[in-house]
């Protein structure tokens, strides 16, 4: 996987300090995202740096690479992630005259650029994100993957950029200050509550991501950013075999391709129907099948206040038709209420947490990394085929995001000073981000309200919903050196599916009908009917006991947070009836992270 910083300068050089110090404490902060190397390139007004896991060639593959021409520099990368077909592209690009020194995706995304340039990232099949520097017309030229799987940032420092995998690493640049505006609040409150991503936009004022699928250029003239692909309409012909078919087809290339490794793969195996059908499909290439899941304790008869089921049963039920070499990540509530567990997670995220949900996968993939350096996950099905209870008529009716009716957290901004829950109007920003992100949606001639309505849900899920989630398994994985693939986001799956008419989704009346059919021989009956249970949470009545204690905690000691909290709102919360599942859980967490965010990256305050 690996984390990549640099910097560029346009005018001379970039303000204060750009000698290897910086670059080399830029690069520090990502040594979690590479465990096994790290290096820095520097020349004249650019620097780069990488932090790398090595999964593909171990021998070769260290970056930065440069691309020399008589003697000088003409092409400098820094990649991360994997590219799935470079075995291809190279083939492609050696018919063109490049030649290979490594077995490496680096290489192959290094000789890409310089051939193909601004149209390198459309040929290139995977999750990635890369910096490159050509000296000669002084150009920086920022990428990320279709899904912003892997993540990139810069902030403009007068005509230069620094830029890196994580916040982190840019702010630790001594020419970029942390600062913390009203759109930076708002941005950091809706990621995580209720989940709305904005594609571009960071929770630190002046510091931007590179959208999801998107090239930013920046040269002498200024910075340039152009989307190289999209979720676009098109016409589906297949009936329902044929496209039944075709999804068993894809979903078995991408399971395979990304099996492909110089490291031991494993899957994680929840026992739903997502994680399944990728153990299934990995079954015959993998050898021995490793897969792994999480026990957070609950009873196989305990059901939560949503009627979820316990993943246990069903994940072992999987690992007997698998034949799987199973291991059971057992966690208590002790752990995942730990202060320094969530201030670990904290900083990882550089952001707010989703409280024991992220703690126990953070758990969960440190157990993964004891073995196996790349998994292989579920994400992006429930999107991508429809398994929310969200997605329905009636919430696609609505003019909102469509999750508002489940995950609806707009209560948590009684817990915010007054005067700062005024001034950032979160009910009137959220419409505001529903409508702009609707204008990005086409639709075919033809289409009829319904299905235009539904399309339009599953295009914010995607592109608004997912990218929360998306973060938290990059940010959490990487923190323990964990690579985690994602079969069900290969684009060439997402394309098909997503223009799939919805009926055919739903042909038998149920959720991710379609993903069920696609795999109906290859899993038992309790698990291709199971009804769809989300990641699971703590149920240990001594996890609200740890979360009520900190709060009290914060209060007696002002913390941080205080300043922008109606404390009498806060205290209210802690008299709030409690139930065996339900509890103000959402707003406890957030108050401790809240705090937690302000003592970590102590802020500017602009409110």
């Amino acid at each position: 996987m690996c984390g990549l910083v640099g910097y560029a300068g346009f005018a001379g050089r970039v303000p204060q300090d750009t000698e290897d110090t910086s670059l080399k404490e830029m690069t520090e902060t990502l040594a979690c995202r590479g465990p096994d190397a790290s290096a820095v390139w520097a020349e004249g007004a650019a620097g780069l740096g990488h932090t790398r896991l090595a999964v593909v060639d171990l021998a070769g593959g260290r970056q930065p690479m440069i691309l020399a021409r008589s003697g000088r520099t003409a092409l400098a990368v820094a990649f991360t992630g994997e590219v799935y077909n470079h075995a291809r592209l190279r083939s492609e690009l050696t018919a063109l005259g490049h030649r290979f020194t490594t077995r490496s995706d680096s290489e192959v995304v290094l000789h890409a650029i310089d051939a193909w340039g601004e149209g390198a990232p459309a040929r290139l099949d995977g999750m990635f994100a890369y910096a490159a520097w050509e000296p000669g017309p002084r150009r920086l030229t920022l990428v990320r993957d279709r899904f912003g799987i892997k993540p990139l940032c810069y902030a403009r420092i007068g005509d230069a950029v620094v830029f890196g995998s994580e916040p982190k690493a840019v702010l630790a640049h001594p020419a970029v200050t942390t600062r913390l505006d009203l759109d930076g609040l708002r941005e950091l409150l809706l990621s995580a509550h209720p989940m709305i991503k904005t594609p571009g936009r960071s929770a630190f004022a002046g510091l931007h991501e590179v959208a999801p699928g998107t090239v930013v250029a920046v040269t002498p003239e200024g910075v340039r950013a152009r989307r190289y692909w999209s979720l676009s309409p098109v016409e589906h012909h297949d009936d329902l075999p044929t496209t039944v078919a075709r999804v068993r087809q894809l979903l078995a290339e991408a399971v395979t391709g990304q099996l492909a490794a110089d490291v031991p793969v494993s899957v994680l195996l929840s026992g739903g129907l997502d994680s399944s059908a990728i153990g299934a499909l990995a079954r015959p290439a993998a050898g021995t099948l490793h897969t792994l899941s999480v026990d957070l304790g609950n009873r196989a008869s305990d059901r939560d206040a949503m009627g979820r089921d316990p993943d246990g049963p069903y994940a072992e039920l999987m690992v007997r038709h698998l034949g799987s070499s199973h291991r059971r990540v057992r966690l208590d509530a002790g752990v995942l209420a730990d202060p320094d567990r969530r201030a670990w997670v904290g900083r990882l995220r550089d952001g707010l947490t989703l409280g024991d949900f992220d703690t126990s996968l953070l758990q969960l993939y440190r157990a993964v990394r004891e073995n196996f350096p790349v998994t292989l996950a579920g994400d992006g099905a429930d999107e991508l085929f429809g398994g929310y209870r969200w997605f329905t008529p009636q919430a696609a009716a609505a003019e909102s995001f469509p999750w508002d009716s489940v995950l609806d957290r707009a209560s948590l901004t009684r817990l915010l000073d007054p005067a700062l829950a005024t001034a950032l109007d979160l009910p009137a920003h959220r419409p505001e981000l529903h409508r702009a992100a609707c204008t990005e949606i086409e639709h075919l001639p033809g289409t009829t309200p319904a299905e235009a309505a539904l399309r339009r849900d599953s295009y914010l899920n995607l592109t608004r919903f997912l990218p929360c989630l998306l973060d938290r398994a990059d940010r959490l994985s990487m923190g323990v050196g964990l690579e985690v693939r994602v079969p069900f986001l290969d684009h060439h799956l997402v394309e098909y599916v997503f223009n799939t008419p919805w009926d055919m989704k739903t042909f038998d009346g149920r959720e991710k009908s379609l993903l069920r059919a696609a795999v109906t021989d290859l899993l038992p009956g309790p698990v291709l009917t199971r009804r769809k249970s989300p990641y699971p949470m703590v149920r240990d009545p001594a996890y609200r006991t740890a979360l009520t204690t900190q709060v009290n905690r914060l209060l007696t000691d002002a913390g941080p947070a205080t300043d922008l909290l109606n404390t009498a709102a806060v205290r209210s919360l802690l008299l709030e009836p409690t139930g065996r599942d339900r509890f103000p859980r959402e707003g406890l967490e957030l108050v401790l992270d809240l705090d937690q965010w302000l003592r970590t990256h102590r802020p500017t305050l602009q409110l």
